[in-house]
């Protein structure tokens, strides 16, 4: 038994896919990420939207079926290897083969977070790189500059963090105490993502780290609660006006000891807890303010994310701004899905190459709808990320070769069926996205993949900011019940 979705308008979708196909105008689709199945809650699932499938991926993890582009080029497919080191290298180590790959597909268009000189060179002179420019994003993410952007934003005094910009050498923490009235500080700069760039100040040991990163520096006080990701997106009309759409905030847990995710990192997200309604309503108010700024300032457009954090007394405190797709990105699009509606992936590429988009509804009634629906009961897709936490090199056993659905069984988990979408997995199951595939030998600290679904608050796998459920618990248990030393082989699939 599947999740089932909600009644559709099929003309709704039929527009996505007529003007996704219009704006590609027969171009390839290459994509350009680190998993090469993203974009598979779009095309792949029970409301699939059959253009947005790449003719071509590349990235750093080989795809599934049926969350397979039509070809793909990986580093994994080449050293049948996972770990830090690859998820780190894998566009230099692909340079070429990904020239030569991409060229093959005539005037391609290819999608990726962010857009930059290799990329291109990738595109060649007759392709498209569909992505915001990497030098917006640099000025736009650089968290020193978020104080201002939201100054600049007219977001209201009461969503940002006491805090302060630092330009020159960071003074001493009995200063920057001071400056921010807290005992504890967050130094941050830049514009990298995954938790780089911030430093979490208790003592001096962790005051010489942060100064060891290069200025300007934003400092603020620390805020307990929930960390969030909320997508957004920009759209311009035919007139030129912007249209914005803010999606359904999640609570993301940060700091997992329990699943091997260090401070600063992400542990996974999701969206089925409730907000404060008045939280929520602030929030998509500062982020459509957020998002108007950043179209009259710079002509941006397409998906974006901006972060939060709601404490425990129900108030909303933005902390960053990531101007591109996010690791948020591919799960996510399942609220939209929820709600009746095409992914935003589908609007953000057809608007990324400046071709209209028609079939979204009015933005105040979605922005509206989704106040209602972050304050209420309603069930959401969750994810939680999977990483080797061992301290030796590892494979997945052979009753774990392949992503798709599961389920817990005497402590270990059993394949269900094939799948790609949250969607895909029913009550008391779990999708297994992105494992590696068969043969891979994971270092430790590799991304082993992620535990995907659709659930209710009761059933989601955090219990806390920092902590999982007894679920969440019991996945990761049985899930490394499949991890075997990688110089010793076992058993046979049955």
């Amino acid at each position: 038994m599947t999740f089932l979705m909600p009644a559709r308008d099929t003309g709704l979708w039929q527009a996505a896919e007529h003007e996704l196909a219009a704006a590609l105008g027969g171009r390839p689709l290459v994509a350009a990420e680190r998993f090469a199945s993203s974009g598979r809650t779009s095309y792949a699932g029970p409301v699939p939207i059959a253009t947005a499938r790449p003719a071509l991926a590349i990235g750093c993890y080989e795809p599934w079926v049926p969350a397979s582009p039509f070809e793909a080029l990986t580093l994994e497919g080449r050293t049948s290897l996972r770990g830090v080191a690859q998820r780190r290298s894998w566009m230099a180590a692909l340079d070429r083969a990904a020239q030569a790959a991409v060229r093959r597909h005539g005037r391609p268009v290819v999608a990726a977070w962010y857009a930059t000189d290799r990329l291109r060179r990738w595109a060649g002179p007759r392709g498209t790189v569909a992505a915001v420019d990497a030098s917006l994003r640099a000025e736009v993410e650089d968290k020193a500059n978020f104080g201002s952007i939201l100054d600049h934003s007219g977001v209201p005094a009461g969503l940002h963090l006491t805090g302060a910009r630092v330009d020159g050498p960071l003074p001493g923490l009995r200063e920057l105490r001071r400056l921010v009235r807290s005992e504890r500080v967050v130094v941050q700069c830049g514009a990298d993502s995954g938790g780089r760039g911030t430093v979490f100040v208790n003592d001096e040991t962790d005051l010489a780290r942060a100064a060891e990163m290069a200025g300007p520096y934003r400092v603020t006080a620390f805020v307990t609660g929930w960390s969030s990701n909320t997508t957004v997106l920009s759209v311009p009309d035919h007139a030129g006006c912007l249209r914005v759409y803010v999606d359904r905030p999640s609570h993301k847990a940060v700091r997992v000891s329990e699943a091997g995710v260090a401070e600063g990192k992400s542990g996974g997200n999701t969206w089925c807890l409730p907000w404060p309604e008045d939280a929520a309503a602030r929030l998509v108010d500062a982020a459509v303010r957020i998002a108007t700024w950043a179209w009259d300032k710079h002509r941006m457009k397409g998906l974006f994310g901006l972060d939060a954090m709601l404490t425990p007394d129900g108030k909303v405190f933005l902390n960053e701004i990531n101007c591109r797709n996010q690791g948020t990105t591919e799960v996510s699009a399942v609220n939209q899905q929820l709600r009746g509606l095409p992914p935003f992936l589908a609007a953000h590429l057809t608007t990324m190459l400046n071709h209209p988009v028609t079939w979204l509804p009015e933005p105040d009634d979605f922005n509206a709808a989704t106040v209602d629906l972050a304050a209420g009961p309603a069930p959401g897709p969750y994810y939680l990320k999977l990483r080797h936490r061992g301290e030796v090199p590892v494979h997945l056993d052979p009753h774990l070769a392949l992503p798709g659905v599961y389920r817990i069984h005497e402590g270990h988990l059993r394949w269900v069926r094939p799948g790609a979408h949250p969607a895909d997995a029913g009550p008391g199951e779990v999708l297994l996205a992105s494992l590696p595939a068969p043969g891979t030998i994971c270092e430790p600290g590799a991304e082993l993949g992620t535990a995907e679904g659709i659930t209710a608050a009761a059933d989601a796998p955090f219990a806390s900011p920092h902590t999982l459920s007894k679920a969440g618990r019991e996945l990761l248990a049985a899930f490394d019940q499949h991890l075997v030393p990688a110089d010793h082989q076992e058993g046979t699939a049955p």
